[in-house]
């Protein structure tokens, strides 16, 4: 009946069955192929977006702090200005800081323990209460500073954290 015998059409069918399973892996690598691209893709295209949202949250949040910083050092100028209002030159005469007071003082602002008092400390340092007052003024304007920088970070961590979602 059939001229091809048995062994010839089984490894003809075989043949058919390893080219037909080729030709499947081989399209199937193609489609995959693509939509890896795609994916790829679509994941740059976030990453821009989310990146353009980070920018634009950075610009709003540097110009709020600069102009913040600005009115606190404003504020600031204008308080140290005014200290000779505030400390007339009789209470500079009439008040006497002693060396103890400017030790301690002075530790404090680089927040180390100062040391033990001793009895030179009791003595006069030749410091105007005028002095004192401006310089707490302007350590009080240094922090406000740093405080607006801090709120400045936070808001700016906030809406970085935002643009992710």
């Amino acid at each position: 009946m059939s001229v091809i015998p048995w062994p010839y059409r089984l490894l003809a069918l075989a043949v058919l069955g390893v080219a037909l399973v080729g030709f499947g892996w081989i399209k199937g690598e193609s489609h995959v192929q693509a939509r890896w691209d795609a994916a790829v893709q679509q994941q740059a295209l976030q990453t821009a977006a989310i990146r353009e949202r980070q920018a634009q949250a950075t610009v709003t949040v540097v110009t709020q702090y600069v102009d913040r910083v600005r009115v606190v050092r404003e504020k600031g100028d204008t308080i140290i200005k005014e200290v000779p209002v505030y400390v007339p030159v009789q209470a500079d005469a009439a008040c006497t800081i002693n060396r103890g007071f400017v030790r301690l003082h002075d530790a404090a602002a680089e927040g180390r323990v100062p040391e033990p008092a001793r009895d030179a400390d009791a003595a006069a340092a030749g410091v105007a209460l005028s002095a004192v007052a401006g310089t707490v003024a302007a350590n009080y304007q240094t922090c406000h500073e740093n405080a607006e920088q801090l709120r400045a970070l936070q808001a700016w961590v906030r809406d970085v954290q935002m643009t992710t979602k």
